[in-house]
C-alpha cells in the first residue's frame, strides 16, 4: 500500500487484507434517493444512473445506517487499505491500468493526465456509472468520476497505519 511519489501516500508498506465485498459501481443517484428520499447531486443529466455527489462523510454514514436498517445487511465504507487494494486490482502500479492515466480511461480533467499519458477531454461533469472500462476485478470508476469516501480518518502520512487492513480511526480528521 502507498507510494514513494505522493507526499501523503508514504511510506510503501505491507498490509494484510481480510475478505470483503465492494459494489462494482459508485452509489447512484437512484440508489441514494431510494434510501434517503432526496437527491443532493448537481449533475443530474443521466438521472438515476449517475453517481451521487455533493455528499459529506456524515451524510454517507446516515445513508449506510438507513440502508442497513432497511436491508438487514451490514454495509460500511471500505478502509483506505481495502479501497486501494480494490482499485489497483492486483497490480503494483499507480493505477489498475499502469503508471499512466488518461481521460480515455477515467473521468477527470484530461488537461492534467498522470505520468506520460496524453492530454485529453475534460467533461466538467460526472457521467453514468460504468461508462469506462472496469479494472481487472470488474470494478468501475475506481480512478475518477467522483471522489470516494473511505472509513479512515484523514492523516498526511501512512506512518502508523494499521497493517491488518482495518480503518484508521484513532487520529486525524
Amino acid at each position: 500500500m502507498g507510494s514513494n511519489e505522493g507526499g501523503d501516500e508514504k511510506p510503501i508498506h505491507s498490509v494484510s487484507i481480510k475478505s470483503f465485498e465492494l459494489g462494482k459501481y459508485e452509489v447512484t443517484q437512484g440508489q441514494w434517493k431510494a434510501v434517503m428520499g432526496s437527491n443532493p447531486s448537481i449533475f443530474r443529466e443521466c438521472g438515476d444512473t449517475c453517481p451521487v455527489e455533493e455528499v459529506s462523510w456524515d451524510a454517507i454514514q446516515e445513508y449506510i445506517k438507513k440502508l442497513n436498517a432497511s436491508s438487514g445487511r451490514q454495509y460500511r465504507l471500505p478502509s483506505e487499505a481495502e479501497w486501494e487494494y480494490a482499485a489497483r486490482a492486483g497490480t503494483t502500479t499507480a493505477f489498475a491500468f499502469g503508471d499512466n492515466l488518461s481521460s480515455s480511461q477515467a473521468n477527470f480533467d484530461g488537461n492534467y493526465p498522470y505520468g506520460n499519458a496524453a492530454k485529453g477531454k475534460y467533461l466538467e461533469k460526472t457521467v453514468e456509472v460504468g461508462s469506462y472500462q472496469p479494472n481487472a476485478w470488474g470494478l468501475y470508476d475506481m480512478h475518477g468520476n467522483v471522489w470516494e469516501w473511505c472509513e479512515d480518518t484523514f492523516v498526511y502520512s501512512y506512518e502508523g497505519t494499521p497493517v491488518d487492513g482495518s480503518a484508521r480511526l484513532s487520529e486525524g480528521d
